[in-house]
């Protein structure tokens, strides 16, 4: 050991003796050794880099030897920081991602200003400056850049023109020119060393592409060429150097990330994996702790793959780093805790393996070391006794990345389905009715005519190959799970109506053929479900919930929910478009976890109209600010607004299909209150209604409003209380009794409902009010009277809308002495309170609570599978028994 060395800290002189490149450096370049001492205590930033620059001389001459010795003074730094246990794994990336940063933009402000003197600024046709974009890629565009890594880099500029200097060149011409300096001012060997090797083999069409493209070029490569690999690529693509990047962001996002839910990403990223594997095999790489099995890269794939599924729907998922996103996906549930945290710690481990392996000798290498001496400094290296130790924990971790690698990108379609004959020989239908009988199909015929009627018809064979192909692997398990069921032929009905509709989406078509508990999922919901089937036949998209099993559990948390979906609202605000058909999106997905929840028994009748009624309510509440918002002309903050639910909302009733009963009121004193709040309403209305890409959220019924039809849309608070007190018939009374405050301004709120108060505890005359009542109950049955010999569970007599009735007149005859019967309680517990109160008998009021809540239940069977509300009198016998024992004892008629 020289003088020298032995002067070094002991934190350097240790890294030195684990990095043959550490010990070089040391011994040529005299002035390392008090850099290092000095700035070795703490991490090292963007500003010590650029002060180092400075103090070295920034100007074109000395840009190479400088950014060159910057590059040894931060590599060395590292290694003896990470060596010495004191800098982690994201100080160790994150300060190697700055060192390119910096190196990248310094290179690229002073080799500019030459091209710029002679040539000109290169300008757009309209005068615009031009300014060049460098896209840092892969490691680099993700801030993970290892320590003796390339730089993957592409050069765009936004618009084609020309310079606008004496000697005119064009803007290709010059940015091509800049991009070849700024390359070989990083690239270049000198007696320095290097900066970085630069990698472009990631442009539009790679080595035979242009150096530079303009924004027009990259966008239409893009659309007309662009593979699946590069967008692989291109999600942790990151602008180093260039103010336009949101411009560029706008380009390349719909490249990367799909709108839709993007299953086929799966095979098109299996495919990408199969051809690293053969060449790992060719070049007998197995022991590259990169590429080879259980290496980096499969950890990469296992999160990329799920941003490329998932990214243009969950804009957070389109974070860069890997551990990052790994994290994410734990949030959402698409990866269990356990899964990511072996996968995290498994990253972790080897990249500072990685990087133990390139502080050697500075090499860009991924391979365990062959010599028995380097062996044993890696293992000193990475804490361990000896290297079989070290490699003990190696295998263990690649052990468990291999094994969740294989779970999620495992082709379960591999082997041929014992049923492939069937689909495969559909056009015969005569061979396949047998086929079919055995499987226990009772109108087998029917089912083999659907069957062959698909294979030959247009549609199927106009399918691309790609798409043919998933669903031809998907229909022989299709035909197996549904013959499993009870129902099969009207199973496979359903099932075969659903793949026809989606057939043209082969990402829905990847899903199920990738998942097969997705599939089987969907074929028990089917069968359970008309309605269910239909419902997902409109909304595809909702496949995707089937694949996590928390949603079947899982207790919808409203409160959360909202805060949610606001942020994300509020995130992309003012897109009006993109907010409609995000609500719409939500709402669908929560509706349809209730649905599966509903399905398999886990929700009662009143539980489940008890969430339907929150998630519209979140949805109303969501809706005004986001309209208030688009109002040009607003005169206060906040809206004095609210929105008022009638009949099934406002009883907390609601169905899947149920139409919103509202009406919008206001109380303000503004001169233009009655134009601005009718705005707003019509707004409101608009958006809660409107047919949109993505669907429809409700149905909307205003004519409960006062004067109906032929009032105004928005009506304000006294207008309200005036015509409820005045002019309201008996029937509109009746509605109030299941009127609530919704959403808005929660002081009118409660004004409201003092109003509500007040006009269900006037006096009446209750034998006026009975003939009112019996008035519009005859009214109602005359028009819906059928000859039918089935009983109508909501209009006919002992149905759901008598029991209501008879609640309706309870309120209004007797709410003055009893104000408690203004509660909006539901119409099992009036029913009770009734009972207890002494106005009708005790136990017949709880025997009609009982129908009641049976009558709903028969109700929301018959909607499940798609079915007029109509049963066998047999059937209903039970239940409307008591109603009509109620009836005729408050009424004493029937």
């Amino acid at each position: 050991m020289s003088l020298e060395s032995a002067m070094l800290p002991d934190v350097i002189r240790h890294a030195a003796g684990l990095s043959r490149f550490l010990q070089r450096m040391l011994d040529s370049r005299p002035w390392l050794a008090e850099s290092l001492a000095a700035s070795v205590d703490r991490a090292i930033g963007g500003d010590d880099m650029r002060a180092f620059i400075d103090a070295r001389g920034a100007d074109e001459a000395q840009l190479r030897p400088t950014l060159r010795h910057l590059r040894t003074w931060v590599i060395c730094h590292l290694i003896v920081r990470d060596l010495g246990d004191r800098a982690d794994l994201p100080e160790v990336t994150e300060t190697m991602t700055v060192l390119a940063e910096v190196a990248v933009r310094h290179a690229h402000d002073v080799l500019r200003e030459p091209l710029v003197q002679r040539y000109g600024q290169p300008l757009s046709p309209s005068g615009w400056e031009q300014e060049l974009l460098v896209i840092g890629m892969g490691k680099l565009g993700g801030r993970e850049l290892n320590v003796s890594s390339d730089i993957d880099l592409i050069f765009t500029y936004p618009e084609d023109g020309d310079t606008g200097g004496k000697k005119v060149i064009s803007n290709f011409e010059f940015f091509e020119r800049l991009g070849k300096q700024l390359i070989q001012a990083l690239a270049d060997v000198t007696e320095h060393g290097q900066v970085f090797r630069v990698d472009m083999r990631l442009r539009p069409n790679g080595d035979s592409g242009p150096l530079v493209a303009s924004f027009d070029m990259l966008e239409s490569y893009f659309i007309t060429q662009g593979r699946e690999w590069e967008r692989y690529a291109w999600i942790k693509a990151r602008v180093l150097a260039g103010e336009r990047w949101p411009e560029l962001e706008q380009i390349s996002r719909p490249f990367v990330f799909r709108k839709y839910l993007d299953f086929g990403a799966i095979n098109a990223m299996r495919e990408l994996h199969a051809q690293i594997r053969r060449e790992v095999a060719r070049r007998d790489r197995a022991q590259n702790i990169k590429l080879g099995p259980g290496g980096i890269r499969e950890i990469e794939f296992i999160a990329q793959v799920f941003q490329l599924i998932r990214g243009g729907r969950d804009t957070e998922l389109q974070d860069r780093p890997t551990l990052k996103v790994l994290a994410g996906l734990a949030e959402r549930g698409i990866l269990a805790d356990t899964t990511v945290n072996a996968l995290s710690e498994a990253y972790v481990f080897l990249r500072r393996l990685e990087h133990r392996l390139q502080y050697l000798d500075d090499a860009q290498t991924h391979d365990l070391p062959q010599s028995d001496a380097d062996c044993a400094l890696i293992a000193r290296a990475m804490g361990f006794d000896d290297y079989p130790s070290m490699l003990e924990v190696l295998e263990s971790h690649r052990s468990n990345v291999s094994q969740h690698f294989d779970s999620v990108f495992a082709d379960p379609n591999q082997e041929d389905h014992s049923l492939d004959s069937i689909w495969s020989g559909a056009e015969d239908v005569e061979l396949t009715t047998p086929a079919l009988a055995a499987l226990g199909y009772h109108d087998p015929g029917k089912a083999a005519s659907r069957l062959a009627a698909i294979r030959s018809s247009a549609r199927y064979i106009q399918l691309t190959n790609k798409i043919r192909g998933r669903l031809d692997a998907l229909m022989p398990r299709v035909i197996e799970a549904a013959a499993a069921t009870q129902g099969a032929d009207e199973t496979l009905s359903r099932c075969l109506d659903l793949l026809e509709g989606i057939s043209r989406r082969g990402a829905y078509l990847a899903l199920l053929q990738q998942y097969p508990q997705a599939l089987r999922r969907v074929v028990d919901l089917i069968s359970a479900s008309r309605w269910a089937a239909q419902y997902l036949g409109r909304h595809p998209i909702l496949l995707d919930e089937l694949l996590d099993d928390r949603n079947l559990e899982a207790v919808p948390d409203w409160a959360r929910f909202r805060a949610e979906l606001e942020a994300q609202l509020d995130a992309i605000e003012p897109d009006m478009e993109r907010q409609m058909d995000l609500m719409r999106e939500q709402h669908h997905a929560q509706s349809f976890r209730l649905l599966t929840q509903d399905i398999a028994g886990l929700l009662s009748v009143e539980k489940l109209a008890d969430n339907l009624s929150a998630l519209a309510d979140t949805m109303v509440e969501l809706t005004i600010p986001l309209c208030w918002r688009k109002i040009k002309i607003r005169h206060r903050e906040s809206p004095a607004f609210a929105v008022i639910s009638y009949g099934k909302l406002g009883g907390k009733e609601l169905g899947y299909a149920s139409d919103l009963d509202i009406i919008f009121l206001y109380d303000d004193d503004a001169p233009e209150a009655a134009e601005v709040y009718t705005r707003l309403a019509q707004r409101t209305n608009t958006w809660l209604s409107s047919q949109t890409a993505a669907g429809k959220l409700f149905e909307t019924d205003l004519r409960l409003r006062p004067n109906g039809d032929s009032g105004l849309i928005a009506c304000s608070l006294e207008a309200f209380r005036k015509y409820q007190l005045e002019s309201a018939w008996v029937w509109e009374h009746q509605a109030l009794t299941r009127a609530r405050f919704t959403a808005g301004d929660p002081e009118l709120g409660a004004a409201f409902e003092r109003i509500r108060c007040e006009v269900l505890r006037m006096p009446r005359d209750v034998e006026k009010l009975r003939t009112d009542v019996l008035e519009m109950r005859a009214k109602m049955r005359s028009a819906h009277s059928g000859k039918s010999s089935q009983f109508d569970l909501k209009h006919d007599h002992g149905g759901l809308i008598d029991v209501e009735f008879l609640i309706q007149y309870l309120v209004l005859g007797y709410a003055q002495t009893y104000p408690e019967l203004t509660g909006n309680l539901g119409n099992i517990a009036l029913l009770r309170m009734a009972g207890e109160l002494g106005l009708i008998p005790a136990d017949l009021a709880a025997a009609c609570g009982d129908s009641y809540r049976s009558l709903r239940h028969l109700q929301h069977r018959q909607r499940l599978n798609d079915l007029a509300s109509r049963v066998s009198l047999q059937e209903a016998e039970s239940a409307r028994t008591p109603v009509i024992a109620l009836w005729q004892q408050v009424f004493g008629t029937t």
